[in-house]
Protein backbone atom coordinates (compact mmCIF):
# COMPACT_ATOMS: atom_id res chain seq x y z
CA UNK A 1 0.00 0.00 0.00
CA UNK A 2 2.81 2.37 0.92
CA UNK A 3 4.71 1.60 -2.28
CA UNK A 4 1.61 2.15 -4.38
CA UNK A 5 1.02 5.47 -2.65
CA UNK A 6 4.59 6.48 -3.25
CA UNK A 7 4.31 5.57 -6.94
CA UNK A 8 1.07 7.58 -7.23
CA UNK A 9 2.64 10.62 -5.56
CA UNK A 10 5.72 10.35 -7.79
CA UNK A 11 3.55 10.14 -10.91
CA UNK A 12 1.42 13.09 -9.75
CA UNK A 13 4.49 15.20 -9.09
CA UNK A 14 5.90 14.41 -12.54
CA UNK A 15 2.55 15.21 -14.13
CA UNK A 16 2.34 18.49 -12.19
CA UNK A 17 5.68 19.70 -13.55
CA UNK A 18 5.13 18.39 -17.09
CA UNK A 19 3.38 20.77 -19.48
CA UNK A 20 0.75 19.38 -21.79
CA UNK A 21 1.63 21.91 -24.51
CA UNK A 22 4.89 22.09 -26.44
CA UNK A 23 4.76 25.78 -27.27
CA UNK A 24 8.00 25.69 -29.23
CA UNK A 25 6.49 23.15 -31.62
CA UNK A 26 3.22 25.09 -31.82
CA UNK A 27 4.94 28.40 -32.64
CA UNK A 28 7.22 26.73 -35.19
CA UNK A 29 4.27 25.08 -36.92
CA UNK A 30 2.26 28.31 -36.82
CA UNK A 31 5.00 30.34 -38.48
CA UNK A 32 5.51 27.68 -41.13
CA UNK A 33 1.77 27.65 -41.81
CA UNK A 34 1.61 31.46 -41.97
CA UNK A 35 4.59 31.59 -44.34
CA UNK A 36 3.02 28.98 -46.60
CA UNK A 37 -0.30 30.86 -46.55
CA UNK A 38 1.33 34.11 -47.65
CA UNK A 39 3.41 32.33 -50.31
CA UNK A 40 0.39 30.54 -51.74
CA UNK A 41 -1.63 33.76 -51.57
CA UNK A 42 1.01 35.55 -53.64
CA UNK A 43 1.05 32.67 -56.12
CA UNK A 44 -2.74 32.65 -56.41
CA UNK A 45 -2.81 36.43 -56.88
CA UNK A 46 -0.26 36.19 -59.68
CA UNK A 47 -2.16 33.39 -61.41
CA UNK A 48 -5.43 35.31 -61.07
CA UNK A 49 -3.97 38.50 -62.52
CA UNK A 50 -2.50 36.54 -65.43
CA UNK A 51 -5.92 35.05 -66.21
CA UNK A 52 -7.91 38.31 -66.29
CA UNK A 53 -7.82 41.09 -68.85
CA UNK A 54 -9.02 44.73 -68.81
CA UNK A 55 -10.57 44.20 -72.24
CA UNK A 56 -14.03 42.73 -72.65
CA UNK A 57 -14.39 39.14 -73.95
CA UNK A 58 -10.69 38.54 -73.33
CA UNK A 59 -9.35 36.28 -70.59
CA UNK A 60 -11.32 34.48 -67.92
CA UNK A 61 -14.77 35.71 -66.91
CA UNK A 62 -15.42 37.23 -63.51
CA UNK A 63 -17.51 34.24 -62.41
CA UNK A 64 -14.75 31.83 -63.41
CA UNK A 65 -12.16 33.90 -61.55
CA UNK A 66 -14.39 33.95 -58.46
CA UNK A 67 -14.85 30.17 -58.48
CA UNK A 68 -11.12 29.64 -59.00
CA UNK A 69 -10.36 32.01 -56.10
CA UNK A 70 -12.64 30.02 -53.80
CA UNK A 71 -11.01 26.73 -54.80
CA UNK A 72 -7.55 28.23 -54.33
CA UNK A 73 -8.48 29.63 -50.93
CA UNK A 74 -9.59 26.21 -49.72
CA UNK A 75 -6.50 24.53 -51.22
CA UNK A 76 -4.25 27.12 -49.61
CA UNK A 77 -5.78 26.49 -46.19
CA UNK A 78 -5.48 22.72 -46.55
CA UNK A 79 -1.80 22.81 -47.55
CA UNK A 80 -0.59 25.44 -45.08
CA UNK A 81 -2.62 24.19 -42.11
CA UNK A 82 -1.74 20.53 -42.71
CA UNK A 83 1.97 21.30 -42.99
CA UNK A 84 1.99 23.45 -39.86
CA UNK A 85 0.00 20.89 -37.85
CA UNK A 86 2.21 18.01 -39.00
CA UNK A 87 5.38 19.82 -37.99
CA UNK A 88 3.94 20.67 -34.58
CA UNK A 89 3.02 17.03 -33.97
CA UNK A 90 6.38 15.77 -35.21
CA UNK A 91 8.47 18.29 -33.26
CA UNK A 92 6.59 18.17 -29.96
CA UNK A 93 8.05 16.70 -26.78
CA UNK A 94 7.31 13.03 -26.29
CA UNK A 95 4.96 12.46 -23.34
CA UNK A 96 5.98 9.50 -21.23
CA UNK A 97 3.51 7.51 -19.11
CA UNK A 98 0.51 9.19 -20.77
CA UNK A 99 -2.52 7.24 -21.99
CA UNK A 100 -2.96 6.87 -25.73
CA UNK A 101 -6.28 8.71 -25.71
CA UNK A 102 -4.69 11.63 -23.88
CA UNK A 103 -1.83 11.71 -26.38
CA UNK A 104 -4.34 11.79 -29.26
CA UNK A 105 -6.23 14.65 -27.61
CA UNK A 106 -3.04 16.64 -27.01
CA UNK A 107 -1.89 16.18 -30.60
CA UNK A 108 -5.28 17.35 -31.84
CA UNK A 109 -5.09 20.37 -29.54
CA UNK A 110 -1.58 21.16 -30.80
CA UNK A 111 -2.81 21.18 -34.37
CA UNK A 112 -5.70 23.45 -33.47
CA UNK A 113 -3.33 25.81 -31.65
CA UNK A 114 -1.08 25.90 -34.70
CA UNK A 115 -4.05 26.86 -36.85
CA UNK A 116 -5.18 29.57 -34.41
CA UNK A 117 -1.75 31.14 -33.92
CA UNK A 118 -1.00 30.99 -37.64
CA UNK A 119 -4.32 32.65 -38.43
CA UNK A 120 -3.60 35.48 -36.00
CA UNK A 121 -0.10 35.98 -37.43
CA UNK A 122 -1.34 35.98 -41.03
CA UNK A 123 -4.26 38.32 -40.28
CA UNK A 124 -1.97 40.71 -38.39
CA UNK A 125 0.48 40.82 -41.28
CA UNK A 126 -2.23 41.40 -43.89
CA UNK A 127 -3.93 44.11 -41.81
CA UNK A 128 -0.62 45.84 -41.22
CA UNK A 129 0.22 45.74 -44.92
CA UNK A 130 -3.25 47.01 -45.87
CA UNK A 131 -3.04 49.85 -43.33
CA UNK A 132 0.37 50.89 -44.66
CA UNK A 133 -0.90 50.91 -48.25
CA UNK A 134 -4.02 52.87 -47.36
CA UNK A 135 -2.04 55.33 -45.27
CA UNK A 136 0.49 55.89 -48.06
CA UNK A 137 -2.24 56.42 -50.64
CA UNK A 138 -4.03 58.83 -48.30
CA UNK A 139 -0.91 60.94 -47.81
CA UNK A 140 -0.31 61.16 -51.55
CA UNK A 141 -3.89 62.18 -52.30
CA UNK A 142 -4.40 64.50 -49.35
CA UNK A 143 -5.56 67.96 -50.45
CA UNK A 144 -6.68 71.06 -48.56
CA UNK A 145 -10.39 71.58 -47.97
CA UNK A 146 -12.28 73.26 -50.80
CA UNK A 147 -15.37 75.42 -50.30
CA UNK A 148 -18.01 75.43 -53.01
CA UNK A 149 -20.25 78.40 -53.82
CA UNK A 150 -22.83 79.24 -51.22
CA UNK A 151 -25.75 78.62 -53.62
CA UNK A 152 -24.90 74.90 -53.50
CA UNK A 153 -25.65 74.90 -49.82
CA UNK A 154 -21.99 74.17 -49.01
CA UNK A 155 -22.69 70.70 -50.37
CA UNK A 156 -19.14 70.52 -51.66
CA UNK A 157 -17.45 71.32 -48.36
CA UNK A 158 -15.10 68.45 -47.68
CA UNK A 159 -12.88 67.47 -44.83
CA UNK A 160 -9.12 67.00 -45.10
CA UNK A 161 -9.55 63.40 -46.27
CA UNK A 162 -11.85 64.34 -49.15
CA UNK A 163 -14.89 62.56 -47.70
CA UNK A 164 -18.24 64.35 -47.52
CA UNK A 165 -19.81 64.67 -44.12
CA UNK A 166 -22.86 62.50 -43.48
CA UNK A 167 -24.99 65.57 -42.81
CA UNK A 168 -24.34 67.10 -46.24
CA UNK A 169 -27.67 65.82 -47.55
CA UNK A 170 -29.60 67.73 -44.90
CA UNK A 171 -27.47 70.84 -45.37
CA UNK A 172 -28.14 70.72 -49.11
CA UNK A 173 -31.88 70.46 -48.51
CA UNK A 174 -31.79 73.71 -46.51
CA UNK A 175 -30.38 75.75 -49.40
CA UNK A 176 -32.17 74.24 -52.39
CA UNK A 177 -33.43 76.72 -54.94
CA UNK A 178 -34.30 76.84 -58.62
CA UNK A 179 -31.04 78.68 -59.29
CA UNK A 180 -29.00 75.61 -58.31
CA UNK A 181 -29.52 74.09 -61.75
CA UNK A 182 -27.62 76.99 -63.29
CA UNK A 183 -24.83 76.85 -60.74
CA UNK A 184 -21.40 75.28 -60.66
CA UNK A 185 -21.39 71.84 -62.34
CA UNK A 186 -19.15 70.29 -59.68
CA UNK A 187 -21.42 71.51 -56.88
CA UNK A 188 -24.53 70.21 -58.66
CA UNK A 189 -22.95 66.79 -59.16
CA UNK A 190 -21.89 66.69 -55.52
CA UNK A 191 -25.39 67.53 -54.33
CA UNK A 192 -26.93 64.93 -56.65
CA UNK A 193 -24.46 62.39 -55.27
CA UNK A 194 -25.56 63.20 -51.71
CA UNK A 195 -29.21 62.71 -52.67
CA UNK A 196 -28.52 59.35 -54.36
CA UNK A 197 -26.39 58.17 -51.44
CA UNK A 198 -29.16 59.10 -49.01
CA UNK A 199 -31.69 57.23 -51.16
CA UNK A 200 -29.53 54.10 -51.25
CA UNK A 201 -29.02 54.18 -47.48
CA UNK A 202 -32.73 54.55 -46.72
CA UNK A 203 -34.08 52.39 -49.56
CA UNK A 204 -36.26 54.98 -51.30
CA UNK A 205 -36.14 58.35 -53.02
CA UNK A 206 -38.69 60.83 -51.60
CA UNK A 207 -40.94 62.65 -54.11
CA UNK A 208 -39.39 66.00 -53.23
CA UNK A 209 -35.91 64.66 -53.98
CA UNK A 210 -37.16 63.09 -57.22
CA UNK A 211 -38.67 66.38 -58.37
CA UNK A 212 -35.54 68.33 -57.43
CA UNK A 213 -33.24 65.86 -59.18
CA UNK A 214 -35.47 65.96 -62.25
CA UNK A 215 -35.11 69.74 -62.27
CA UNK A 216 -31.31 69.47 -62.10
CA UNK A 217 -31.11 66.75 -64.76
CA UNK A 218 -33.47 68.60 -67.10
CA UNK A 219 -31.46 71.81 -66.77
CA UNK A 220 -28.13 70.09 -67.39
CA UNK A 221 -29.18 67.64 -70.16
CA UNK A 222 -32.06 69.35 -71.96
CA UNK A 223 -34.52 66.54 -71.23
CA UNK A 224 -38.13 67.28 -70.36
CA UNK A 225 -39.25 66.61 -66.76
CA UNK A 226 -40.88 63.28 -67.65
CA UNK A 227 -37.75 61.98 -69.36
CA UNK A 228 -35.60 63.27 -66.52
CA UNK A 229 -37.67 61.43 -63.91
CA UNK A 230 -37.50 58.25 -65.99
CA UNK A 231 -33.72 58.52 -66.16
CA UNK A 232 -33.56 59.08 -62.42
CA UNK A 233 -35.65 55.97 -61.77
CA UNK A 234 -33.40 53.90 -64.03
CA UNK A 235 -30.21 55.19 -62.40
CA UNK A 236 -31.55 54.58 -58.88
CA UNK A 237 -32.63 51.05 -59.82
CA UNK A 238 -29.24 50.33 -61.36
CA UNK A 239 -27.43 51.71 -58.30
CA UNK A 240 -29.54 49.56 -56.00
CA UNK A 241 -28.84 46.48 -58.10
CA UNK A 242 -25.13 47.22 -58.05
CA UNK A 243 -25.14 47.71 -54.27
CA UNK A 244 -27.13 44.50 -53.80
CA UNK A 245 -24.71 42.58 -56.02
CA UNK A 246 -21.77 43.88 -53.99
CA UNK A 247 -23.51 42.86 -50.78
CA UNK A 248 -24.18 39.35 -52.08
CA UNK A 249 -20.58 39.02 -53.26
CA UNK A 250 -19.29 40.06 -49.84
CA UNK A 251 -21.72 37.64 -48.19
CA UNK A 252 -20.58 34.71 -50.34
CA UNK A 253 -16.92 35.60 -49.78
CA UNK A 254 -17.42 35.64 -46.01
CA UNK A 255 -19.19 32.27 -46.01
CA UNK A 256 -16.57 30.61 -48.21
CA UNK A 257 -13.78 32.11 -46.11
CA UNK A 258 -15.39 30.67 -42.99
CA UNK A 259 -15.65 27.26 -44.66
CA UNK A 260 -12.01 27.39 -45.78
CA UNK A 261 -10.84 28.32 -42.27
CA UNK A 262 -12.93 25.51 -40.79
CA UNK A 263 -11.36 23.04 -43.20
CA UNK A 264 -7.93 24.41 -42.30
CA UNK A 265 -8.57 23.87 -38.59
CA UNK A 266 -9.58 20.27 -39.23
CA UNK A 267 -6.55 19.58 -41.45
CA UNK A 268 -4.15 21.09 -38.93
CA UNK A 269 -5.61 19.04 -36.07
CA UNK A 270 -5.60 15.80 -38.05
CA UNK A 271 -2.10 16.34 -39.46
CA UNK A 272 -0.80 16.96 -35.93
CA UNK A 273 -2.07 13.53 -34.85
CA UNK A 274 -0.23 11.93 -37.79
CA UNK A 275 2.98 13.77 -36.95
CA UNK A 276 2.65 12.93 -33.26
CA UNK A 277 2.07 9.24 -34.02
CA UNK A 278 5.18 9.13 -36.18
CA UNK A 279 7.13 11.01 -33.49
CA UNK A 280 6.22 8.43 -30.84
CA UNK A 281 7.08 5.50 -33.09
CA UNK A 282 10.62 6.70 -33.78
CA UNK A 283 13.09 4.14 -32.47
CA UNK A 284 16.12 5.43 -30.58
CA UNK A 285 19.50 4.77 -32.15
Amino acid sequence: MASALSTLETGSSKEAYASGVSWAAVIAGAFVGAALSLSLLALGTGLGLSAVSPWSNVGASSSMVGKAAIVWLITMEIISSAMGGYLAGRLRTKWASVHTDEVYFRDTAHGFLVWAVGLVVTASFLLSAASSMVGGAGQQREEPAVSMPSHAGTSGVQNSNGNSDSSDYYVDSLFRSERDAEGNGVAVRAEAGHILAHALRHGDLPPTDTAYLAQLVAARTGLNPTQAEKRISEVVAEARQSADSARRAAEHLSLWTFLALLIGAFCASYAATIGGRQRDHVKPI
